[in-house]
């Protein structure tokens, strides 16, 4: 399965990877794995901003962290030097959800990115994972990262 042509089949088009907003890197790779740091909601438009359970309901979570692992795919296309067929396993992500404190579906959530990977890598995207409720930075909806198995 070549992930490139999965990604113009399913119309995904990846972004730049986003520079970091203060200091840190945004990926470090170790032998065979990456790790990428936490990539917040956005899209072509800015932040998705909100709080989930107040000013955001589940799908516009779930599609706010389906960016947010699009975001993970331009930073990994980055480590592995533009070739995705070199990512052999998804290995964990790690969802973080700004919640209203009544708010329990941060799992449902976190699923707009767990879904995209699966979709896009099958048996390879099944991963573990967090989803945790969190007051989170310049106030957007969804921030995850992730750790991906590569290719040496």
């Amino acid at each position: 399965m070549d992930i490139n042509s999965t990604l113009i089949d399913k119309g995904i088009v990846l972004p730049d990877a986003p520079p970091p907003a203060a200091n840190y890197i945004p990926f470090v790779k170790i032998d065979k794995l990456v790790f990428i740091s936490g990539q917040v909601s956005q899209n072509e438009d800015g932040f998705i901003k909100g709080v989930l359970g107040k000013d955001l309901d589940i799908e516009q979570g779930y599609l706010a962290a389906r960016q947010c692992g699009i975001s993970l795919l331009a930073q990994l296309k980055n480590a592995v030097k533009g070739d995705l067929n070199k990512v052999t396993k998804v290995v964990k992500l790690g969802g973080f959800v700004n919640s209203a404190l009544d708010f329990t579906e941060q799992p449902s959530v976190i699923n707009g990115a767990s879904d995209l990977f699966v979709e896009l890598f099958g048996e390879k995207g099944r991963h573990a994972r967090t989803a945790v409720g969190a007051n989170l930075p310049l106030g957007v909806a969804v921030e995850i990262d992730g750790i991906f198995e590569v290719e040496s």
